[in-house]
């Protein structure tokens, strides 16, 4: 309906604080909870209808105008390219996206930069003159190392990428770190950083027009909160 406002939600790691934060601004029913098996909330009292998606859909809702926003991170954002408006950083769901190596591939993390294989040894112990590097962004992928000069193949993997370099799958990994834990535990470590991501708010352009005084005021409730939250 006009009036109304649909907005997608992601799943995961982001699905808490963006509930955290609608509740404040009272664009959410008190009651749910991410734990909830429910993935859609109406909310009258504000005109919102809040649908929970995986993170990797957000971006293709918005911009199909299956919604007029939503609450994705900016990894996601870049990586698929969607023709989508970015009003707000929302700042929460800090992570990186970075190259890992293995410990005893990377040398130091401050020290070692990446450089263009001319006789790479790989863990399964072939050489190549090009890195076989593990990811679930391949497109992000490609275009860092691109710009760094190296050539690379590039493996799509749907989880866990931290077993390739252990399998000799793959000489290096992109993947999202938050606290580096995990890869800590795989004998991996950050050699270098692609891009810093945080939650975006992304909206349809076309419901950018339609509904300009919905969207604006989602903005705005939504950037008080944000400044209500860090006082």
């Amino acid at each position: 309906m006009k009036d109304t406002l649909a907005i997608a939600l992601s799943k995961g790691k982001l699905l808490e604080p963006a509930l955290e934060l609608f509740k404040r601004v009272g664009l959410a029913p008190k009651d749910v909870s991410p734990d909830s098996r429910r993935l859609i909330f109406e909310h009258a009292a504000s005109g919102t209808t809040l649908m929970i998606v995986r993170p990797s859909d957000v971006p293709t809702y918005v911009e199909y105008g299956v919604v007029d926003a939503g609450i994705v991170g900016a990894d996601v954002l870049l990586e698929q390219a969607a023709d989508v408006y970015e009003p707000l950083d929302l700042g929460f769901g800090a992570c990186r996206l970075a190259v890992a190596a293995l410990q005893s591939e990377r040398g130091s993390a401050k020290t070692s930069p990446l450089r263009k294989p001319q006789a790479l040894t790989a863990p399964n112990g072939r050489h190549a003159t090009r890195l076989r590097v593990a990811t679930k962004y391949p497109n992000m992928t490609e275009r860092y190392f691109t710009q760094q000069g190296i050539p690379i193949e590039i493996i799509k993997l749907y989880g866990s990428v931290e077993l390739a370099p252990l399998v000799g799958l793959a000489d290096r990994i992109v993947d999202l770190v938050s606290s580096g834990k995990t890869l800590r535990a795989h004998n991996l470590a950050v050699t270098d950083v692609i891009m810093e991501s945080t939650a975006r708010l992304i909206v349809n352009r076309a419901s950018l027009k339609l509904k300009h005084k919905q969207v604006h005021g989602l903005i705005e409730s939504l950037r008080a909160g944000l400044q209500g939250g860090r006082a």
